[in-house]
């Protein structure tokens, strides 16, 4: 097995950044946010959507650990105003907020 990475992902992470809520808003309000469980490899999430894997991404959205962001999730994430993390693969911005202790981190 080999520890490589494919190019699309090292493109994904090296353009995957922390971010605040106000900053991510106005993706919110044009309904193209979402939300990726924070125990997931988001760039692995965003390599999936980026290479049509229908199959990854229906099985996330299923176990409901990959889906547009809630008006719950967004007025949480507005109160709280915590660290996340976003990528982008158009027309889409995911976001998630890590699992404590947990970063975006290079392979």
């Amino acid at each position: 097995m080999s520890d490589s990475i494919s190019p699309l992902y090292a493109e994904i992470l090296g353009e995957t950044a922390a971010i605040r809520w106000a900053e991510l808003a106005p993706w919110f309000a044009k309904g193209q946010l979402l939300w990726v469980a924070g125990d997931l490899d988001l760039v692995a999430v965003a390599e999936a959507i980026a290479n049509d894997d229908k199959d990854e991404v229906a099985r996330l959205m299923q176990q409901e650990r990959l889906g547009r962001m809630s008006d719950e999730q967004a007025s949480d994430l507005h109160q709280r105003d915590p660290e996340l993390w976003a990528t982008v693969v158009r027309p889409w911005v995911l976001v998630q907020e890590p699992v404590s202790g947990r970063q975006v981190t290079h392979h």
